[in-house]
């Protein structure tokens, strides 16, 4: 029969086992919190109004870092990268030009490879009248030409190299035009979801 005083022990061994494993669980929580948020998820906050009306300014999402693990990124598809300008910074735009491809802005509409047809772009929330014409772009190999939804605000792909030199970060224009475009490994992912103010899972974007 035991005693009082190794009843007393055993319950204090108990309660030491039991912080124990309190703590253990907090420490591989965290340690997975950390994994995911390094190697699977991106959580950001939209900045501006670039990516109206599919994105608004302070909304916050989720992005996938696994997104292009197999593949490259899809026309279309609205993606987290480094700014080529600052890297520091990072932008969320939509994929429009693919490696290899020409892309010609005229009257509103864009042109790829030269058809004559325009890409369909349903998701433009208002009637873009700002940088609509006279751009014609080469996308070099593993290079992809960015646009926000809200063109007419956006600083996107159209602009970049003046930026550059507005900056400082390059004075020959020539050289300048290597910023225009958005190199895959500075591609960070993919967005997925939106979860603040309203959750919104995106699919076919």
């Amino acid at each position: 029969m035991e005693s009082v005083a190794d009843m007393e022990e055993e319950k204090k061994h108990d309660t030491k086992r039991e912080i124990l494993s309190y703590i253990w669980t907090i420490i591989i929580a965290c340690a997975a919190a950390v994994l995911v948020s390094r190697y699977v998820l991106i959580n950001a906050e939209i900045p501006s109004e670039s990516m109206e009306s599919l994105l608004k300014e302070d909304d916050r999402i989720f992005g996938c870092r696994l997104s292009y693990l197999f593949h490259g990124p899809e026309r279309y598809d609205v993606v987290m990268f480094k700014y080529p300008v600052d890297e520091e910074t990072i932008y969320i735009k939509r994929v429009i030009g693919l490696p290899g491809e020409t892309v010609e802005i005229k009257d509103s509409k864009i042109y790829i490879d030269g058809s004559s047809e325009p890409i369909k772009e349903d998701y433009l929330p208002d009637e873009w009248v700002v940088g609509n014409d006279n751009f014609y772009f080469e996308v070099p190999k593993d290079c992809y030409f960015m646009l926000g939804d809200n063109r007419n605000i956006s600083e996107d792909s159209r602009y970049w190299a003046q930026c550059a030199i507005d900056e400082g970060v390059e004075t020959d224009e020539e050289k300048a035009q290597a910023y225009t475009y958005v190199h895959k490994d500075k591609i960070i992912g993919r967005a997925i979801l939106k979860y603040f103010p309203h959750f919104h899972m995106f699919l076919n974007i």
